[in-house]
């Protein structure tokens, strides 16, 4: 495993920003990890790296074995209110198939956990598919569990409201 690497991605690098929508699409073409199993459109391969490059507070590190980059993990600082403290949320973690149970997951893992940590951050965050078995071990193994503030009041739950464009609110 000696020539697995992990780098922090420059947005400004078209070799990574090429890396980082190949890895995206082929996340977005697993049917565990999409419900359509599509991969990305034209126009989110387009706007994507821009996007990211936009944003505040955004860390994302690849995997390479040599020269091919075979993983991603896509991060975003937030802001937890009740520590008064910044957050690492990690919103997309993924592995090409072929290199799944070498501790590629884990490494990304470990690099974001060690930024958040640099930049002084009280947890590292993530959503997990319900049925995405393997990710879940992986996780739990590297210390994630469910969301609760309290066990009385039960785990959160991740919900979404998606907003179209155009459309009043």
């Amino acid at each position: 495993m000696s020539d697995l690497e992990i780098r922090d991605a420059d947005l400004s690098n078209p070799r990574h920003a090429e890396a980082i929508v190949a890895q995206l699409d082929a996340y977005a073409r697993d049917p565990v990890a999409s419900a359509t199993g599509r991969g990305l459109s034209e126009e989110v391969k387009r706007d994507v790296v821009p996007g990211l490059r936009a944003h505040p507070g955004t860390h994302v590190f690849l995997a390479y074995r040599g020269d091919s980059a075979i993983g991603i993990a896509v991060c975003f600082l937030g802001f937890s209110t009740f520590a008064a403290r910044r957050l690492l949320n990690v919103h997309d973690l993924a592995v090409v198939p072929e290199e799944r149970g070498k501790g590629v997951g884990r490494r990304l893992l470990a690099r974001a956990e060690e930024k958040a940590r640099e930049l002084g951050c009280c947890k590292l965050t993530l959503e997990v598919q319900e049925h995405n078995a393997r990710a879940q071990r992986l996780y739990t193994h590297f210390g994630f569990a469910a969301y609760e503030l309290a066990s009385e009041a039960g785990r959160a739950l991740f919900w979404q409201k998606k907003l179209v464009a155009g459309q009043p609110q």
